[in-house]
């Protein structure tokens, strides 16, 4: 009984995060291609569960998302694009913990923004 409940538990706060994140969307997102970023090359786990994941966004979100490979550091080139473009919600990535938690303290280069000319 109580595994029942803390499953009922945990779907009533799924749904309620569901509930709320529909309502703070604006709604013309995503008026565009969002691009997934994969820091590892095309053929592995990563690689393959981010076309699930990109097949499921696009029939959600009624836009398609491209899967890009950015392979190369063991991660860190691909999440390293991903720290200097546009945070605008259209570049995301999927990870593990070796290209998020662990590149990023090895080498605080990766996650560090890219200087522009200013003019």
């Amino acid at each position: 009984m109580r595994k029942f409940a803390a499953a009922l538990t945990f779907a009533f706060i799924a749904l309620g995060v569901i509930a709320l994140s529909s309502s703070i969307r604006p709604d013309n997102y995503p008026s565009r291609p969002i691009t997934l970023i994969v820091p590892f090359p095309p053929g592995g786990s990563t690689d393959v569960a981010a076309r699930i994941l990109a097949d499921k966004m696009s029939g959600a979100l009624g836009q398609p998302v491209i899967v890009e490979n950015v392979g190369g550091a063991g991660g860190s080139i691909g999440v390293g694009r991903l720290a200097r473009a546009t945070p605008d919600g259209y570049t995301i990535d999927i990870g593990q913990w070796d290209t998020h938690a662990a590149s990023s303290t090895i080498s605080a280069s990766i996650c560090a923004p890219i200087s522009r000319p200013s003019g």
